[in-house]
């Protein structure tokens, strides 16, 4: 896969946003949703979270060494892809379509955007610059698709709260799947063996998504970066976590539209298809209305991260504010325009719609992202 370094999107200059799909985006979606569709589809997904590891057996991995998808954001001279935050996206929306249980959020972009912050060759030389030192050849390893990091933040934490860790973490998204944890501390960024940390797994609202407590305070771990370059890299972790999370909420959308509509034109009632009254008609063609925005508000934020366009931060807050919202709308409107079926626990609905909400709060909740964007856009708040 050929694609323009990481480092040439990197252009803090005035930047004309592109909404559109390219070939090679393209190309990549028909990729991954050829992978779900045969590995890990709703009805899959539905009986492997019956057994509690709501992981497809070997999904991870093909999706991650197979197609390349962990190494999108990584840079070529560090064994990665070199493509940008548009592609992660792409795999995004296809792995919210289907409620893919894999660590990619967490562990492609949020651990590795982390990472890459402290192998940027604009980075103190304390933080390992370039190629060399423990974050790059960590790095390497997440591209190849050998190891799999999390970050050890609560899934709720938003880029500007920032987070350290001094006791047991709760609430760490995939934290079960993971090889290595890198830890924020007072004293800095530090990887963390698995082994050598305590991981209670605790019961989630989306079981695809598995939280656990996670107690590394007792491993010494590697250090990564001091406290300053600590909090930067966690910053940009969290942010291109919190706006490529809108894609994956659009991905999620887009199906509980389709199903939707598949289901209403083979429903029958009084001897017509139910997705014939005119009040359902309405209802969709508002969800429509609602999925057109959230596609650009998306669009729009996986395209300035990709740029590292200055208002990339303003963008993100745009996407999280409003596709958190569709996300959850489209979600319900399933579950009831499916009528009874919708509310049983063989129809994948009930996954879209624990997703959805539990994405809402993820990276910080809406009212968050609202604050956000009225701080940065200097918008009084009401009286």
């Amino acid at each position: 896969m050929s694609h323009e370094s990481h480092e040439s999107h990197q252009s803090h200059e005035s930047h004309e946003p592109n909404l559109l799909y390219t070939d090679t985006e393209d190309a990549l979606r028909d990729a991954v949703r050829s992978l779900l569709t045969d590995r890990a589809g709703h009805q899959d997904v539905l009986d492997r979270i019956e057994t509690g590891d709501p992981y497809p057996a070997g999904l991870w991995p093909a999706l991650a060494a197979g197609i390349g998808a962990a190494g999108l954001l990584v840079p070529e001279k560090l064994g990665g892809q070199g493509a940008s935050h548009r592609e992660a996206a792409v795999v995004l929306e296809e792995l919210g379509r289907a409620v893919t249980p894999v660590p990619y959020l967490t562990a492609a972009v949020i651990a590795t955007e982390t990472l890459l912050a402290l192998t940027a060759t604009e980075a103190p030389a304390t933080a390992h610059t370039a190629t060399e030192g423990p974050a790059a050849a960590l790095l390497a390893e997440l591209a190849a698709g050998e190891r799999t990091a999390v970050l050890t933040v609560p899934l709720t934490t938003a880029p500007r709260t920032g987070f350290t860790a001094t006791g047991p973490v709760r609430a760490v998204a995939d934290a079960v799947a993971a090889d290595v944890f890198l830890v924020p501390r007072p004293t800095g960024l530090y990887a963390v063996p698995a082994a050598e940390a305590t991981v209670t797994p605790t019961t989630p609202l989306d079981l695809t998504r598995p939280l656990a407590t996670v107690d590394a305070s007792g491993a010494a771990g590697t250090l990564l970066a001091g406290p300053e370059a600590a909090r930067t890299a966690v910053r940009r972790g969290l942010l291109a976590g919190a706006g490529l999370l809108a894609s994956e909420q659009l991905g999620l959308a887009e199906w509980c539209l389709e199903e939707t509509v598949r289901h209403t034109k083979e429903r029958f009632q009084f001897n017509r298809p139910v997705g014939s009254f005119q009040a359902l008609k309405h209802r969709m063609a508002h969800l429509w209305l609602d999925l057109v925005g959230a596609r650009a508000a998306a669009r729009a934020a996986a395209d300035a991260l990709a740029a590292g366009a200055a208002d990339a931060e303003l963008t993100v807050a745009v996407a999280q504010a409003y596709c958190s919202g569709v996300a959850v709308r489209a979600a319900e409107e399933c579950v009831q325009l499916h009528g009874g079926i919708g509310m049983t626990w063989e129809h994948p609905a009930h996954l879209a719609l624990k997703r959805a909400k539990a994405d809402q709060l993820a990276l910080g909740s809406t009212g968050h992202h609202q604050d956000v964007l009225a701080d940065l856009m200097d918008l009084p708040a009401p009286a």
